[in-house]
């Protein structure tokens, strides 16, 4: 190897170190919450890091280096504040947060919800299909998640208890202006 190949080897080893272990200081100062992926903004965060780890590793000055350092730790820095804004300020949580949306209700599929969040009913059953749904009609709830994510219940009990704050097609209809 030449002396250039061989400084870039390591100094790409010392930077993914650098980024590693920054990385793994910041999750330790802002808690679980890191990755969560329980809001739209916490999943900005997981691709935000994930892309800025790969900057430090492709960086060449000690400067650039830092300067994403600094980058990631503002973003955790924000995230710990945003965080915190939702738990004591419930309108704030409102304004920067989706409701949950039920899409299908003791086996009936809302069309309207549907359509709202532009989810084709292909999509519906592969998701379905991907909870091991056998029939419909033993569906209690599908609701999609702030973050997007699909959550299925199934069973012969109601499941109200877990479906508090879940918004039907009906509530996004009430909210509409009038045209």
């Amino acid at each position: 190897m030449d002396a250039t190949v061989e400084a870039a080897a390591l100094r790409g080893l010392v930077f993914s170190v650098t980024g590693l272990c920054t990385v793994i200081l910041l999750v330790r100062f802002n808690g679980l919450r890191s990755f969560s992926k329980m809001t739209s903004y916490d999943f900005v965060m997981t691709l935000a890091t994930g892309s800025l780890l790969a900057a430090l590793v492709q960086a060449d000055t000690w400067s650039s280096v830092s300067q994403v350092v600094f980058g990631l730790a503002g973003l955790f820095i924000i995230q710990h504040l945003i965080a915190r804004l939702q738990v004591f300020s419930p309108s704030f949580d409102e304004a920067i947060s989706n409701a949950p949306l039920m899409i299908v209700r003791n086996g009936e599929i809302d069309l309207r919800a549907m359509h709202s969040i532009r989810m084709s009913k292909a999509s519906l059953f592969s998701k379905l299909r991907g909870a091991n749904v056998s029939d419909l009609s033993n569906v209690r709830a599908v609701v999609v998640e702030t973050t997007g994510d699909v959550s299925v219940i199934q069973g012969s009990k109601s499941a109200e208890s877990v479906l508090r704050g879940v918004e039907t097609g009906a509530d996004m209809d009430a909210k509409q202006p009038d045209a």
